[in-house]
């Protein structure tokens, strides 16, 4: 099988699974998972100020619509129909590609973010290389990845997970480039064991998530009930993430910063 058709195959799997295909900003509120992970973020990030932002691999449930200080938006991902709701902002610019080659000019972006994203990616290398192309000298990196291999389980294998990451597979990646870690921290603890269940019935999954985001749309009265699940279930889970030593974290995130090249900070540290 060719690379082409490759990608071309992946492209439809994202496009036909619904867990993929059928997300959007609205999980942010029926999801305590996503609501956990999005506001552990904001938390991390503070008040930054960004002009061009960037998103990788956002699917339909991007970050950067719950980031307040950023002039432009831009949203890139390997299936079509997730990027449709982010066409209807000027200041919004979503565009379909593959990571390993991203249609952007040098030196373009002030943040990046890429989300759970390079671990479905084989050659994860060409995608940092990319990544250091793009991002401005002094800019910032988000990156968040499922952590240590001894978690990988079928449910990873099923949503298409190369691999889990230790820190110094991380640091290794960006061994040849001017990245300074800002900070390491838990955005999953040992809650998210819940995705062992998930994985054994993958269908009766995905038929109840859209279920979910059909009640949360339609039915004002279990909004306001479903408001309040969430926020509890939200407030444990970024507990655990807190307080679960690293060697539990189970998807663990990285906040970089791109040294100029002569800076003597230039090295991961």
């Amino acid at each position: 099988m060719n690379k082409d058709i490759k990608i071309l195959n992946k492209k439809e799997f994202y496009d036909s699974h619904v867990n993929f295909s059928a997300r959007t900003l609205v999980d942010y509120f029926i999801s305590p998972g996503t609501k956990a992970k999005f506001d552990i973020i904001k938390e991390q990030l503070g008040n930054r100020n960004f002009i061009n932002a960037l998103d990788l691999g956002c699917s339909g449930n991007s970050i950067l619509p719950f980031l307040k200080h950023i002039r432009r938006r831009f949203y890139f991902d390997i299936a079509r129909i997730p990027l449709t709701q982010f066409k209807t902002n000027i200041h919004q610019f979503p565009t379909i590609g593959i990571l390993q080659d991203l249609p952007y000019q040098n030196n373009t972006f002030d943040f990046i973010s890429a989300l759970d994203v390079i671990e479905h990616i084989k050659e994860d290398h060409l995608a940092v290389s990319e990544i250091n192309r793009i991002l401005k000298p002094g800019g910032i990196l988000l990156l968040t990845v499922p952590h240590r291999m001894k978690y990988y389980t079928y449910q990873d294998l099923l949503i298409g997970h190369y691999r889990r990451y230790e820190i110094n597979d991380i640091q290794y990646l960006f061994r040849d480039y001017s990245f300074k870690i800002l900070k390491i921290f838990g955005v999953y603890g040992q809650a998210m064991k819940v995705q062992f269940f998930q994985a054994a019935k993958p269908s009766e999954t995905e038929e109840g998530i859209l279920t979910l985001r059909e009640r949360y749309l339609n039915n004002p009265t279990f909004r306001k009930i479903w408001d309040k699940i969430v926020d509890f279930g939200k407030f444990w889970m970024m507990l655990d993430a807190k307080f679960q030593p690293l060697s539990k974290i189970m998807n663990i995130g990285f906040l970089f910063k791109k040294m100029p090249k002569k800076s003597d900070n230039s090295i991961i540290h």
